[in-house]
C-alpha cells in the first residue's frame, strides 16, 4: 500500500522595512502645471537638462539691456523649467545685479561674507576658509517673512574637479507624496528659523545679535505658486524647526519624511560649473544643495537674491 504525504505548505516569510522612510518605485514626473499652455520659445534655445527641472539657455548675452519681450519669455522658462543656467556669461557684479533686478528687489543677508556691494553675497571657498552654506539640501533664506523669490548665481573661479550644484524640484516631491501624507500636510503650517541653518558654521556670539532681526517665522508646508497655481512641499531640513500644534516627536517623525523628498534623484538636475556660468533659480519651487567635494582647492561664487511674496 503506497502512503501519500501532502506537501508541506509553504509561506513567504515576514518582511518587511522601517515605516516613515523613502520607498522605490516608478514616480510620476509632471513638469507643467495643469492646463498649462506650453509654446515654443522664439528668442533663444531651450536645452533641458533633466525631466522636469532644469534647462541650459542657448543664444542670450546677459550683459545686454533685457528687453520686456526678453524678460518675458525667460520667466516662463523660469516657471517651466525651475533653474535655467547660461554659459560663460561672465558678467561683473554690476550687471549681474542689473539681470536679476528685472524680476524685483535686492536682497541683503548680514549673516552671510558681502562682495562690492551690499545685496551681493561672496562664497569664497579654499585651503583655510570658513565654512560655508554647503552639503545640505535647502531653500534659501524661509526664515523671512517674504523668503527670496529667487536667485542669481555666478562662479568666477571653479576648483579642478567637484563643486557641483544640485537643485531639486518641490512640486514633484508634492505630487508623489503618498496620499494620507498630503492629508495631513495640506493647510498644515511649520515654523522656520535660521539658527538651526547658520549654527553649523557660526557660534552664539554672531547669532544672538541677529535674533530679533530674524524672529521665528510660520509658513505654510504646502506653498501655492504665486504665478503658476502649483503646490509645492515647502519646508528644508535647514530652516524648518517644527509643525505648528503637531506633538513634537510626531513633528519630527513627520518633517524628516518630508525632508528626505528632496534626495530623490528623478527629482532632480546638477550642475557642473565653469568660470562665468549662471544659474538663475527659482527659489520658491525648489531646493538646491552644493556639493563640498573639493577638498582645499578654491571655489569663488556670487549670488544675487530677489526678494519674494509671503508664502500662502
Amino acid at each position: 500500500m503506497t502512503v501519500t504525504t501532502a506537501a508541506p505548505t509553504v509561506t513567504l516569510r515576514e518582511a518587511r522595512i522601517p515605516g516613515d522612510g523613502m520607498y522605490e518605485g516608478p514616480r510620476t514626473l509632471r513638469r507643467l502645471p495643469e492646463g498649462w499652455e506650453e509654446r515654443p520659445y522664439e528668442l533663444f534655445e531651450v536645452v533641458p537638462q533633466a525631466r522636469t527641472i532644469g534647462a541650459e539657455i542657448r543664444g542670450v548675452d546677459l550683459s545686454r539691456p533685457l528687453g520686456a519681450a526678453l524678460r518675458e519669455e525667460l520667466n516662463r522658462a523660469l516657471l517651466e523649467w525651475k533653474v535655467l543656467f547660461f554659459r560663460a556669461q561672465h558678467l561683473t557684479s554690476d550687471q549681474q545685479r542689473d539681470f536679476a533686478g528685472h524680476w524685483g528687489e535686492l536682497e541683503t543677508n548680514p549673516l552671510l561674507a558681502v562682495g562690492s556691494r551690499e545685496d551681493v553675497v561672496r562664497f569664497d571657498k579654499g585651503a583655510g576658509a570658513a565654512p560655508t552654506y554647503e552639503n545640505v539640501w535647502h531653500t534659501d533664506v524661509t526664515f523671512r517673512e517674504r523668503p527670496a523669490l529667487g536667485a542669481v548665481l555666478q562662479l568666477r573661479e571653479v576648483p579642478p574637479f567637484g563643486g557641483d550644484t544640485m537643485w531639486a524640484d518641490m512640486a514633484a516631491a508634492y505630487d508623489n507624496l503618498p496620499q494620507e501624507v498630503k492629508e495631513r500636510i495640506d493647510g498644515a503650517r511649520a515654523v522656520h528659523d535660521f539658527i538651526p541653518g547658520f549654527a553649523r558654521f557660526y557660534g552664539p556670539e554672531r547669532l544672538i545679535p541677529h535674533q530679533d532681526l530674524f524672529p521665528p517665522m510660520e509658513h505654510p508646508v504646502v506653498r501655492v505658486h504665486p504665478e503658476t497655481g502649483r503646490r509645492m512641499l515647502f519646508v528644508n531640513a535647514s530652516f524648518t524647526t517644527h509643525i505648528t500644534g503637531m506633538d513634537r516627536d510626531e513633528s519630527d517623525r513627520l518633517l524628516r519624511f518630508l525632508f528626505q523628498q528632496a534626495h530623490v534623484p528623478e527629482y532632480q538636475v546638477r550642475f557642473s560649473w565653469q568660470p562665468g556660468d549662471i544659474a538663475f533659480w527659482d527659489n520658491r519651487a525648489t531646493q538646491h544643495y552644493a556639493v563640498g567635494d573639493y577638498g582645499t582647492d578654491r571655489r569663488v561664487a556670487e549670488r544675487v537674491a530677489i526678494a519674494g511674496d509671503r508664502p500662502f
